[in-house]
């Protein structure tokens, strides 16, 4: 057995294995394709790249995504503690730069003695399993190549579907004459505050470092983009078999063509904030969530899209105060592929049918940065185990980490990805709370007690 272990793939869950192993004195060979080679949606040359969203989504132990956090800061996840060290004004989520978290990233794995980096495709994992352990975190953009081997490998046709990305425009291009900053329910008008103290108080917070911009609809502007969003021409995506669209990254046109009003429900809810120009509740409001440290920078809440650029400059710019946007990134869409990790893998991310192969990231069907984040540390936890012949690691399931371990492990005909979330922990015993805030705090604080137990 070599003494190393390889790691392929040098995104969120590969990085976060690689230096995991490292921590244990156990040397690491990681390989990464970029900057030889890219995938359709990648172009910087550092790893952890974040292609998507540059939110890490929501900090508070009430959400399943933000206890998972909680558990990797315990766990003393690498990518976890550089993303809460590059983030950016985002209300109670965690939203990084980007580029800021890439960089350090990739200087984090550089400089570890530890770790070999490897810039080459690899297409056979065969030879490289066969005398030593591997981990395979090539992510939802697994070349064409090492997607094939896969596939014979597990003797599995490889399952995938849509992921796609919103737009992010220059804070230079926003007309503040309509956008106004503020969180949702903090920027409301108050029932005790008269309109002349409400209006001091924004004045107040202009100055002020704020999370969000704002982008008020009436209902005629509303209607107008709506039909001008339904109508426009969408890229066809002609290399792909199938259109299996994930819900949790739903093309906003595609949301949108389920009902005239579906969008006023979902992303554009203008519920918890007063239009500064009328003090009333707009009838829809388009968000701008901060994509850089300098604030100079938003990308478009929600608006994850697969139009043609054309097409989003011309409707997207309908929306009051973008008539003048400047687009830094127009939204992309591309194909996220999948193993049927209920029928292949184990609760520790291994490969049933061969012991030296491990998956992490969203190859194995997590959905989100921090569940791959998660599943890279589980399966470099395990990798480690076996190369030392010491027993596996299993995270309790009242533990996010280990309810998603659970949750891709488990035999299911109708497998699809998932993301962190409370429904797949166990329910509290002899206890029913109906109040959701309060049951999720409880299944917090029994996850985080349990963590402490198993550490």
């Amino acid at each position: 057995m070599k003494d190393y272990v390889t790691v392929i793939g040098g995104g969120l869950a590969g990085c976060e294995a690689a230096y995991q192993i490292a921590k244990r004195n156990i040397k690491v060979k990681l390989y990464e394709m970029k900057p030889m080679k890219y995938s359709s949606a990648h172009s910087n040359k550092d790893l952890a790249e974040i292609v998507c969203s540059n939110s890490f989504k929501s900090n508070l132990l009430t959400n399943a995504c933000g206890l998972l956090k909680e558990e990797l800061r315990r766990l003393n996840s690498l990518l976890i503690k550089i993303a809460d060290e590059t983030s950016v004004a985002a209300g109670q989520a965690l939203a990084v730069d980007r580029d800021v978290f890439s960089k350090k990233v990739t200087e984090a794995i550089k400089n570890n003695p530890l770790i070999e980096i490897v810039h080459e495709e690899v297409t056979d994992v065969s030879k490289i399993s066969k005398d030593g352990i591997v981990i395979i975190a090539t992510g939802p953009l697994t070349s064409e190549a090492l997607a094939k081997q896969i596939s014979n490998m597990t003797g599995e046709d490889k399952l995938y579907f849509y992921d796609a990305a919103a737009p992010i425009i220059s804070k230079d291009s926003i007309d503040f004459n309509i956008a106004f900053y503020g969180d949702r329910y903090s920027q409301e008008k108050k029932k005790d505050e008269t309109e002349q103290e409400w209006r001091e108080r924004l004045k107040e917070q202009e100055g002020k470092e704020q999370s969000y911009i704002n982008l008020p609809m009436n209902k005629e502007e509303y209607e107008r983009f709506w039909n001008e969003l339904v109508k426009a021409e969408v890229v066809t995506l002609h290399d792909f078999e199938k259109r299996e669209i994930f819900e949790g990254c739903m093309p906003i046109e595609i949301m949108a063509k389920r009902g005239i009003d579906t969008l006023r429900f979902g992303p554009l809810k203008p519920v918890g904030f007063d239009d500064p120009r009328t003090v009333r509740r707009p009838y829809a409001v388009v968000q701008l969530r901060q994509d850089d440290g300098k604030a100079s920078i938003y990308n478009i809440v929600g608006f994850q899209t697969n139009l043609k650029y054309g097409e989003q400059k011309r409707v997207f710019s309908m929306i009051p105060g973008l008539k003048n946007a400047e687009f830094v990134k127009y939204g992309v869409m591309h194909r996220n592929t999948y193993i049927n990790s209920s029928k292949l893998l184990d609760e520790t991310y291994c490969l049933k049918t061969n012991p030296n192969i491990f998956f992490a990231g969203q190859i194995t069907g997590v959905e989100g940065y921090v569940e791959s984040i998660s599943s890279g540390m589980l399966a470099a936890l395990n990798a480690c185990a076996k190369l030392k012949d010491e027993n596996e690691i299993i995270f309790p399931e009242t533990t996010v980490i280990g309810a998603l371990a659970k949750y891709i492990s488990t035999p299911n005909e109708r497998f699809q990805p998932m993301n962190a979330n409370f429904g797949i922990l166990p329910e509290l015993k002899g206890k029913k709370i109906k109040d959701k805030k309060l049951r999720y705090q409880e299944l917090a604080n029994r996850s985080l007690k349990n963590l402490e137990e198993r550490l």
